[in-house]
């Protein structure tokens, strides 16, 4: 078995020693020193998509074209997540943030090395999971409860998991029933004893101080709720999709994920990687693993939706815990609806197997857009009390997802069919320079490493094939099996 450790396997950061060098004199600096220097140097790299921006915004007036004002808006949002990406975010693993909330005195302090309960559900993954868990127990934080629940795997998973258990200081629960991932989960809480509930998923890999890296990052900064850890592929060695895959990721947690950590509010602390504070999720376990949409039980929007309870709490917690008031989380202590922050530390790495055949990555795109339809039902109506930047940043992403079939069909459908064959080339082109940006930021954060030439690909198979998910999502809401296979 291969051991991944940060700083090697593929999904490692490529350095070279001009930019070792670069930041260790960064580090060095006085830290208000260092973020002027940061973000001069962002606005340097930023500069030719700021003229480009600029020109676009000055000849927009005199020959107006709904087009060029949907390209300046997506070319003026990329620029915004690039400069909170590069200049705002802090890494809370790593050094204080420097935005912290007015009354951060009122969150209660965790232990200087609380106990972490580090939980795991599976269901039929015979293949992989044992890699999961030897990674589970070979971190390097001292105080570790591990608890793994088999969801009524009947794959072999139980045999594997049985003999781990005989190995490893790691408590085993097998469900004859299948509950989904949220009820199987919600079963290994029971049990957790920890300060901080950490969650991974069965396909994954987590690097051995990925652990102390997230209890650092909630340690420091007592506002904070949860704190989702840096995601990259497993398997990408399994062919170009994977690939694919993993410059996408390294983007969406380096660049998006990044960009909201800067306001506190990453509105979706991510499976691979996910730990929360007890008090700030404990009360909210019920609602979660009982979640309805559309008056059924709702199976997707795990990793959202629990996000979701510890970003809207303060608005919303108490008439979650009234809703669920017999059940044992709420009844034995309730905790208070605090205004918690949600962050991202990029130095807790894990890799997670990623679908390598086109049928297994559709069905996980539609998970998710599903996800993303449930969640914007609820995150979508406190978003706008967490502050303006925060709320544009969720609503402005939601606006693009949304607007993003309707886009397609016009630009990949009409245009051609009434001879506008050059309206579909210029959208195509933007896709195409969108996806090169992404890539080049990619290539300053890897230098020598030529993968970034795949992030264009991801953004054509976005608007090509990804966009007209959504409607499908939508028809086919209430449909849902629990399986995490990459196949």
């Amino acid at each position: 078995m291969t051991v991944l450790r940060p700083g090697h396997g593929p999904a490692a950061p490529v350095r070279s020693a001009a930019r070792h060098r670069l930041g260790t004199r960064l580090d060095a600096l006085d830290p208000r020193v260092r973020r002027d220097v940061v973000r001069l140097l962002t606005l340097l790299a930023l500069l030719p998509l700021l003229l480009l921006l600029a020109r676009g915004a000055v000849r927009l007036p005199h020959a107006f074209d709904p087009l060029a004002l949907y390209g300046l808006a997506v070319l003026a949002g990329t620029v915004c997540l690039l400069h909170l990406a590069y200049s705002r975010y802090d890494d809370p693993a790593v050094r204080p943030l420097r935005s912290r909330p007015r009354h951060a005195e009122a969150f209660p302090a965790l232990p200087a090395r609380p106990r972490v309960s580090f939980l795991l559900a599976v269901r039929n993954e015979r293949a992989h999971i044992e890699a999961c868990v030897r990674s589970m127990a070979g971190v390097d934080y001292p105080d570790v409860q591990l608890v793994v629940v088999d969801d009524a795997s009947d794959d072999g998973t139980p045999d594997v998991l049985e003999r781990l258990a005989a190995e490893l200081p790691l408590t085993l629960i097998r469900l004859e029933e299948n509950l989904g991932k949220k009820g199987a989960l919600v079963r290994a809480c029971a049990v957790a004893d920890g300060d901080v509930l950490l969650f991974t998923d069965s396909d994954c890999v987590v690097a051995p101080d990925a652990v102390r890296h997230c209890v650092t990052a909630l340690v420091r900064h007592p506002e904070l709720g949860a704190v989702g850890g840096h995601c990259r592929a497993l398997n990408t060695d399994a062919g170009l999709l994977a690939r694919v895959q993993d410059i996408w990721y390294e983007g969406q947690f380096r660049i998006s994920k990044a960009a909201e950590a800067a306001f506190g509010s990453v509105t979706c602390v991510s499976g691979p990687l996910a730990a929360f504070r007890r008090e700030a999720v404990w009360n909210y376990l019920p609602a979660w693993a009982e979640d309805r949409f559309l008056g059924a039980p709702f199976r997707f929007a795990t990793d959202r939706q629990l996000t979701g309870y510890v970003l809207g709490q303060a608005w919303h917690g108490r008439a979650l815990k009234d809703r669920h008031a017999d059940s044992p989380f709420v009844r034995d202590h309730d905790y208070p609806e605090l205004r918690w922050e949600v962050g991202y530390t990029r130095a807790a790495r894990v890799w997670t197997r990623v679908p390598s055949r086109p049928g297994s990555f559709l069905r996980q795109q539609i998970r998710w857009k599903k996800s993303f339809i449930r969640n914007l039902f609820f995150t979508g109506r406190f978003m706008w009390r967490r502050g303006p930047a925060a709320a544009a940043l969720y609503y402005g992403h939601a606006l693009w997802v949304i607007a993003a079939p309707v886009l397609v069909v016009r630009h990949l459908l009409w245009a051609p069919l009434h001879l506008a064959g050059p309206l579909t080339l210029l959208y195509l082109g933007g896709v195409v320079l969108k996806g090169c940006v992404w890539g080049l930021a990619y290539r300053l954060d890897h230098p020598g490493d030529r993968a970034w030439r795949c992030r264009p690909l991801m953004s054509l198979l976005s608007c090509c094939v990804l966009a007209w998910l959504l409607p499908y999502a939508l028809l086919t809401l209430r449909r849902g099996v629990w399986s995490r296979s990459a196949a």
